[in-house]
């Protein structure tokens, strides 16, 4: 296979030429040390207690092609700083990764956080240039340099205050690194002349770099547990992109990957194909429970065919809840059995006995639904032998209680009536409860408003964020 970081390289070779007929190398210098002396912000952004967030901005790579077609930069960047990135990562290489200098320059003017210039540096030109654009650190690719020139392009970003990332992939090219100076050592996982990846190149690499120097892990991570893995590992950061920039929501996505405590969804209530469907669309944005009611009385009730041709369309990450008032036992075990239901809810005056008779034949977990009209009536909601709570005002009115009361609640429990899209982020943030649960404040004229339920999950889940 040939080699791609050769031919990116001439490539780069041949637009640094270009852009020294535009402005000539001497005034690239001159203007770049007039400018003031940074403090190395990107270095010091990722020695932070945790594992630190580096957040790319991506176009397109010559192994994945096009990632982003419309692209809309600054909002990208401005939403990986309102969720917290510890630094961005702008591609500026424009033939392979359709980067450009222009979209550094206005990312590093529109956030407060800093700005690597990812990107093949070849000539120390590259280097003021990335300080006039704004950068606070550029990226020096151990193989692209050797370990003399990685010495001396080290030091020319510490007379203007950048901080170096410098890019590993083995362990000679960690010695030079070291040899060279850095401070800052980033690990590709991805193999710059073939494309492989492996997050077992960064654990592997780690025991070679001093405490003292910042490690980063590059490319290949996907998930939570990659994470946990590399931080178990001793990583102090990572670079994250084509998982953030795939992703339907990059602020729950983000959220994600650090493993932050996000409520579980709940959406009630579902009455049609074309909902499951849309809620199997969703991604990151994905609910946890979809809810099937099976109480006669209510305009959403469906038969339990229904409810198992249902649960065969859904993505079997959603779980399937049967809601059920004051059902006989016998039926809902029948219900279950049938395969159309992952969790029992009841939602009557159901007492310990039937929840206990409800375990022993179905297996599944129960949740117990508790009208909440004041303080008096959290305490039979502790007591219940139930696995999970579910604290409401009523039998699926859509009107809110007194949220107050949950303040001596020290059960897990799902929040359930009044709840919509506009309020959902402060009960969030005031109750922290494992779960939300809503029908009626994700609903216009009766049926499902699909707008609602993703603003209704995005809220909810990016809640704790702020």
């Amino acid at each position: 296979m040939e080699n791609i970081l050769e031919k990116i390289a001439e490539s780069t070779r041949k637009r640094v030429e270009a852009a020294k007929e535009r402005v000539p190398a001497d005034k690239m210098k001159a203007e770049a040390l007039a400018m003031p002396k940074l403090g190395f912000e990107f270095e010091k952004a990722l020695k932070k207690p945790g594992i630190s967030f580096i957040c790319e901005c991506k176009k397109a790579s010559p192994s994945k092609g096009l990632i982003s077609e419309d692209f809309p930069y600054l909002d990208i960047a401005r939403e990986y700083e309102a969720y917290h990135a510890d630094c961005i990562s702008v591609l500026t290489e424009p033939e392979f990764f359709l980067g450009s200098t222009e979209y550094l320059r206005e990312i590093a003017a529109a956030v407060k956080i800093p700005c690597i210039r990812k990107d093949f540096t070849i000539d120390e030109y590259m280097i003021y240039e990335a300080r006039t654009l704004g950068a606070s650190a550029v990226l020096l690719i151990c193989s692209l340099l050797g370990e003399d020139r990685l010495r001396e392009y080290i030091g020319i970003c510490d007379t203007l205050g950048l901080s170096a990332l410098v890019e590993a992939h083995d362990e000679n090219e960690i010695r030079a690194a070291l040899n060279a100076g850095a401070r800052v050592i980033g690990v590709n996982n991805r193999d710059l002349k073939n494309f492989s990846v492996s997050t077992d190149n960064a654990v592997r690499l780690r025991k070679l770099v001093p405490e003292n120097v910042v490690f980063v892990a590059e490319s290949g991570i996907r998930s939570a547990e990659d994470i946990e893995v590399l931080k178990n590992a001793g990583v102090n950061a990572v670079l994250v992109g084509e998982t953030l920039m795939r992703a339907k929501d990059r602020g729950v996505k983000l959220r994600e990957l650090r493993g932050d405590k996000m409520p579980k969804i709940k959406i009630c209530g579902i009455m049609r194909e074309e909902d499951c469907l849309f809620l199997n669309s969703l991604e990151e944005l994905m609910p946890d429970m979809a809810g099937f009611i099976f109480w006669e009385k209510s305009r959403r009730y469906i038969t339990p065919e229904t409810a198992l041709k249902f649960r065969n369309i859904l993505d079997r990450r959603i779980k399937t809840v049967g809601v059920f008032v004051d059902e006989k036992p016998d039926r809902i075990i029948e219900i279950a059995a049938a395969g159309a239901i992952d969790v029992i809810q009841l939602h009557g005056d159901e007492d310990f006995s039937t929840i206990l008779y409800l375990k022993m034949k179905t297996g599944l977990p129960i949740m117990k639904a508790y009208t909440v009209g004041g303080a008096v009536d959290i305490a039979p909601a502790l007591r219940s032998n139930a696995d999970m709570l579910l604290l409401d005002n009523g039998r699926g009115t859509g009107e809110s209680f007194d949220w107050d009361n949950l303040e001596d609640v020290d059960r897990l429990f799902y929040l359930a009536g009044g709840l919509d899209p506009d309020n959902v982020g402060d009960a969030v943030r005031r109750y922290t409860p494992y779960g939300v649960d809503v029908s009626t404040g994700v609903e216009t004229d009766g049926k499902k408003d699909y707008d609602k339920i993703r603003r209704f999950i995005h809220t909810a889940k990016t809640a704790g964020a702020f």
